[in-house]
């Protein structure tokens, strides 16, 4: 058993996160770093890698990169774009820990994405984050094609969150809310719990705050 913070050898994901953005997904990022002792790939690692993006963006129309190189250095992956393509790194990495965070309810998820991502992909990209902005519109229509529409987005969450519930052995499955906080991921991990606080962060208004969404228009920063 690795204690909280150890070195894990990097021979692929330890775990891997197939709830969908705005479910904690930053939170549980920070808290696989303090436990794996490695970085936790989630949407603010995409950002600094742009030659990331087309390998992204090609899985999510079909055709999958090889895996281990783009994540070489990374112990964990949530959040999307990963989030998006669950099933395919769960079966890449067999012996993960498959993680989905939720909410505490379905409008919850729901006021959380239509204040924060929902207002980002509305308004279209900033030139220099075109590829980005291609990758997340079709990640965002594999969910649904109706992702703007409340009731047709909260369905397509159920629904992804059902065929996660419905594919991944009981025994590799963790359903996960941020309230939860240390006690089943590290009983998932097989990890002494820390000393330290739950890390608890990105809420609504730190991500309006970041995407510039409460910005005066035409002074909007972009995602980083």
């Amino acid at each position: 058993m690795h204690g909280p913070g150890a070195t894990v050898p990097a021979v692929g994901l330890k775990a891997v996160g197939a709830g969908l953005g705005r479910t904690g997904s930053h939170s549980l990022k920070i808290a696989l770093e303090m436990l794996l002792g490695g970085t936790c790939y989630h949407m603010v690692e995409l950002f600094p890698r742009p030659e990331h993006v087309p390998l992204w963006h090609g899985a999510i129309l079909g055709s999958p990169p090889e895996w281990d190189p783009m994540f070489e250095g990374f112990t964990a992956a949530v959040d999307w774009p990963a989030a998006a393509l669950w099933k395919e790194l769960s079966e890449a990495y067999p012996e993960a820990l498959v993680i989905l965070s939720v909410r505490s309810s379905d409008e919850a998820w729901w006021n959380s994405f239509s204040q924060t991502i929902l207002p980002v992909m509305q308004r279209g990209p900033d030139p220099e984050m075109a590829a980005w902005y291609a990758m997340a519109s079709d990640m965002l229509e594999r969910l649904t094609p109706h992702y703007a529409d409340k009731d047709a987005c909260i369905a397509a969450y159920e629904a992804h969150n059902e065929a996660v519930r419905g594919a991944v052995p009981p025994e590799r499955f963790l359903e996960w809310t941020p309230s939860d906080g240390w006690g089943p991921i590290c009983a998932g991990l097989g990890l002494a719990v820390p000393d330290e606080p739950f890390p608890h962060v990105n809420t609504t208004d730190e991500f309006r705050a970041m995407t510039g969404l409460d910005q005066p228009a035409g002074d909007a920063a972009t995602p980083s």
